[in-house]
């Protein structure tokens, strides 16, 4: 046993803006790096737990960005002189953040501290993030990350042991003694429980069968892009190692503190590579992940864009071909208020309950910590299910690899049979950056008064030939089936009779400027072929008719469309 060293108090002053939003504290590294600026931050998530922290296990890793691997080794510091029994660190502080939720759950954990900013860009001059997740392996909840908040307004010292050395490259456990206290770090491989895991849900035999093309006679080719992040090791072992693809089936892996100069968020702008490059048409799935491992985008053949409102549906449907879901069962599905309803029609034919809920992974948690939901997803690239309490990008690829497997057939005959079955949900989602936040504000309340007007329901819309006739319209609230919690003024919806909706939030950052977020479900029954930038035309004409967004924000197109 070595030993740790003293318990010293340091003694320190507040920082402002220390307030967590769901996916923790997000600032640049600058700021993370001043003195006692992430000491501050950590010892007040680890005094938001009380008195359980003491003798407890905690799970501590990160994307591999900068600053990730020196945050890690601060932690222990800071955890051994707060009585904590014993850590759990990814090598190098490498954990993705669905591996870090599973291995809270498998080692009943108290939880963890997550060192990511998630799909923001890394680098010294970029971004970084600390996030708590507790006991079940989720984002901490409200109650608990305002407590972190409070406590960094009060903060006045901070504990550490300054003499306690970690080499956390080396896989490997070492005992130490502080102040008489036992402490525990044990250095872990950061891919074997995750992969682990992922052989409980999925039959890799079969799926291995099925990518070196022994049971159809045909290789899947595909071209999984690690995008620099913390994906890579994970995605070597799986696909390479024991699904048997090529070398070249992989692309990016290496995890880098810039990601390589590359921007880590799974979409058709950022993923740019990987769309070019299958779009030639030799590949038969393409697959992106952002930093941390959680969000992922789907592609098919010649780069046959999948909504993720689209592959939380179909993977919905096929749920039951997963061995997981055999034995477990289907328990109902969810999805975040502004994700297109296609999920809710394949809800009402299994006769499964489906949750619209507002955007946030922790108010799955809940659903699943009950039993009443299996799957969910969001239509900022986040798919997951109740095997842990985050969203998963490699689940979410191994999912449609094994719809393909089940089905023999291409992503793009997989959806052009899902929407003959269900009818198409096009989707699109508009962004208007850096507005004016003063203007914005005037047009939310204008439209809301409008909307929620006594004689808004029935009327009727017209655009392009398009007719569109209100049934509801409202600020979406929510109240949690499980804990009662409300959430309230969760974004301005309209939705028709078809089934289309129209959906506006406002995200603001005080006398800085807000970003108004435009999403349109445009729901097609027979004409499900059509190209989505003609579909969603009409509707989106009425959304700016509606809400009168260019003349409240002076623009006449968005800073993105997704």
């Amino acid at each position: 046993m070595s030993q740790g060293g003293k318990v010293e108090i340091v003694q320190t002053t507040p920082y402002e803006g220390q307030k967590p939003g769901t996916s923790g504290l997000r600032k640049k590294v600058k700021v993370f790096t001043q003195p006692n600026y992430t000491e501050n931050f950590v010892q007040c998530t680890l005094d938001a737990n009380g008195a359980a922290l003491d003798g407890s296990t905690l799970v501590v890793g990160g994307d591999g960005r900068f600053y990730c691997k020196e945050a890690a080794e601060l932690i222990v510091r800071i955890a051994a002189a707060n009585g904590v029994s014993k850590l759990l660190v990814g090598q190098n502080g490498i954990l993705s953040t669905p591996a870090v939720s599973s291995l809270i759950r498998h080692n009943k954990a108290l939880g963890g501290i997550v060192l990511t900013a998630s799909h923001n860009p890394g680098g010294p001059e970029n971004d970084f993030g600390i996030k708590f997740n507790t006991e079940n392996g989720g984002p901490a909840p409200d109650a608990f990350t305002n407590h972190i908040h409070k406590l960094s307004t009060e903060i006045k010292s901070y504990k550490l042991v300054r003499g306690l050395q970690i080499d956390i490259g080396k896989v490997g456990e070492t005992s130490y003694t502080v102040d008489g206290k036992p402490f525990v770090v044990e250095v872990i491989d950061s891919v074997a429980n995750y992969v682990r895991h992922m052989e409980q849900i999925f039959d890799f035999g079969k799926l291995r069968d099925f990518v070196s093309g022994k049971s159809n006679g045909k290789p899947l080719k595909m071209r999984i892009d690690s995008m620099n992040g913390v994906t890579g090791a994970y995605v070597r072992e799986i696909f390479l190692n024991r699904l048997g693809a090529a070398e070249a089936s992989v692309v990016h892996t290496t995890p880098l503190p810039d990601f390589g100069g590359l921007h880590p968020d799974p979409n058709l702008t950022y993923a740019k590579d990987l769309v070019d490059t299958v779009a030639k048409g030799d590949y038969d799935i393409g697959a992106a992940f952002d930093g941390d491992g959680d969000r992922n985008m789907i592609i098919g053949s010649k780069a046959f864009f999948v909504t993720p409102s689209d592959s939380l549906a179909v993977i919905a449907h096929y749920l039951e071909v997963i061995p997981y879901f055999q034995k477990n069962g289907v328990h109902g599905f969810a999805r975040s208020m502004p994700t297109a309803s296609a999920v809710d029609l394949v809800g009402k034919k299994l006769g499964k309950e489906v949750f619209e809920v507002p955007t946030g992974w922790k108010y799955f948690g809940n659903l699943m910590d009950v039993g009443r939901l299996c799957l969910c997803g969001e239509e900022s690239f986040g798919t997951g299910s109740d095997h842990i309490r985050e969203k998963d990008g490699i689940w979410a690829v191994l999912a449609w690899i094994s719809v393909m497997q089940h089905t023999g057939k291409s992503i793009e005959d997989i959806l052009k049979q899902h929407w003959s079955v269900y009818g198409r949900n096009y989707f699109t989602r508009y962004d208007y950056e850096e507005c004016d936040l003063e203007p914005c504000n005037e047009m939310m309340a204008t439209m809301e008064k409008n909307i929620t007007a006594a004689d808004f329901a029935g009327k009727s819309f017209s655009s392009g030939g398009k007719t569109y006739k209100v049934k509801q319209a409202d600020n979406f609230n929510y109240t949690d089936p499980v804990d009662k919690s409300v959430a309230t003024k969760q974004g301005l919806r309209i939705v028709f009779e078809d089934g289309s909706r129209i959906v506006m939030r406002l995200s603001g950052t005080g006398s800085s400027g807000a970003t108004v977020r435009l999403y349109i479900d445009s729901y097609e029954k027979e004409n499900v072929l059509g190209q989505a930038s003609v579909m969603l035309k009409p509707l989106i004409d009425i959304a700016l008719e509606i809400s009168q967004l260019p003349k409240f924000t002076g623009r006449t197109a968005p800073t993105v469309i997704t």
